[in-house]
């Protein structure tokens, strides 16, 4: 994939969805399935409706707090149930897919972030007549799994304004952090930092063990004193690279896509030069209504297009404005 948006665009495209989100409303390794359910008869009456959302995350990555905080509030303003289910393993996610058509329920809403296994299950769900949305994972796949809508960052175009960044501050080599095998959006995230920066090396760490992975990056940069700045498609990875950096003695800078409140944080103190912003919150606030939506009055949004919810940067000059809503669980 060979991004044509213009930043200009994608910021126009985010601030849409976010609009969008205010008229509706008023990334790891393996684990174990987390389920839970929260019940409708919120601000939206009770409408009968019951939603499953099913996700890749994998337990302690608080990155998905902001997913289904968002999923929960679209549940409680359009007065519907919602069934959440998650497993880093792409085998047990189908399986919860096929889980949630077995239930009947009247929507379900899902990641993709490992197309090959899970689309013939949301073909499934598709063929059953359930309505499906994807979101965060997945953005060149949807149409073929049969999504209503999908809505997500263009992460290769991320990856592509962080090789800008680092190219712009020096950088001489970059080593860019996968904490996932197989996710098709973290390795969109390198290839795009690759595409701005050629002398980039991609390493593979497992992003369920902190400390494994400071291990591997601490070698990693011992190793190679060349390498001075470090990009994470995760903002744990960004944390443990800050002691990986402390304990190799290196001044390599560090980039990191999402964030939770201590990376925020560590912005804010000059620690992470920046992190790249998919709002995880608004995915989840309209995935949900958007199977509201579309039983309820047959709506669709995007015209066919993916919704984008990013990427936008958030860096010392704009930090301040954000770090409130990383602290609330909203952004």
């Amino acid at each position: 994939m060979t991004p044509t948006r213009t930043r200009k665009s994608l910021t126009v495209a985010a601030a849409v969805a976010t609009a969008a989100a205010l008229a509706l409303g008023a990334c790891s390794g393996g684990g174990a399935t987390n389920t839970t359910s929260t019940g409708g008869g919120g601000g939206g009456g009770n409408s009968g409706y019951t939603f499953a959302m099913i996700t890749h995350e994998s337990p302690g990555d608080t990155f998905w707090d902001r997913i289904k905080a968002g999923a929960n509030q679209a549940a409680k303003d359009t007065g519907s149930t919602l069934k959440y289910s998650s497993d880093p393993d792409a085998t047990k996610q189908a399986v919860l897919i096929q889980n949630a058509i077995d239930s009947k329920v009247d929507g379900i809403a899902t990641t993709l972030v490992t197309p090959d296994a899970l689309i013939p299950t949301v073909k499934k769900a598709v063929a059953a007549g359930i309505p499906v949305d994807s979101f965060n994972s997945g953005l060149n796949f949807y149409k073929q799994a049969g999504s209503l809508v999908h809505f997500a960052a263009d992460e290769r175009l991320g990856g592509q304004g962080a090789g800008e960044r680092a190219k712009a501050d020096g950088a001489t080599k970059i080593l860019c952090v996968i904490q996932q095998t197989g996710s098709v959006a973290l390795e969109d995230r390198c290839a795009g930092v690759k595409d701005s920066f050629p002398n980039t090396e991609n390493i593979q760490v497992n992003g369920a063990d902190d400390a494994a992975v400071t291990s591997a990056l601490q070698a990693k940069l011992s190793q190679d004193p060349t390498i001075n700045w470090v990009i994470t498609l995760g903002a744990a990875q960004a944390l443990d690279t800050i002691k990986a950096a402390q304990g190799a003695g290196s001044k390599a800078k560090i980039g990191t896509f999402d964030t939770n409140p201590d990376a925020a944080q560590a912005v804010k103190d000059g620690k992470i030069q920046f992190f790249i912003d998919q709002q995880p919150y608004l995915q989840g606030y309209l995935s949900i209504s958007q199977l509201y939506l579309f039983k309820k009055n047959g709506n669709i949004m995007g015209g066919g297009k993916a919704v984008l919810t990013g990427p936008s940067f958030v860096d010392s000059s704009n930090i301040d404005v954000i770090l409130p809503f990383v602290k609330q669980n909203t952004r």
